[in-house]
């Protein structure tokens, strides 16, 4: 049986995202003064991989960008992600407008 997967490179608009994610990343370890070898420690992970976080590479597991964001101090950032879902709550706004009376409570 073979595996189905979207391939391995991202597209476009998402290897776009990740660049200005490494970039930001880079902007934070550059404001604090660390070098990549100083994060690369405190991450626990190789100079080279750090690296590669700066530079938007999709390969590096969301672990590694956790704890290099941790070696930042900036680990509570990851909790931004999907927090303010608008389309999500549009879908379930019209869901609401949709239906005539609520739940019954027990």
């Amino acid at each position: 049986m073979t595996k189905s997967t979207m391939g391995t490179k991202l597209p476009r608009k998402l290897e776009q995202k990740m660049q200005i994610v490494g970039e930001q990343i880079k902007l934070a370890r550059l404001r604090r003064n660390l070098s990549v070898g100083q994060i690369a420690e405190r991450a626990t992970c190789s100079p080279l991989t750090v690296s590669r976080i700066e530079k938007g590479a999709s390969t590096v597991s969301i672990g590694i960008y956790l704890r290099v964001l941790y070696a930042l101090q900036l680990e509570d950032d990851i909790l931004f992600l999907a927090k303010d879902d608008e389309l999500g709550r549009r879908l379930q706004d019209q869901s609401l407008i949709n239906r005539r009376r609520a739940s019954k409570k027990e």
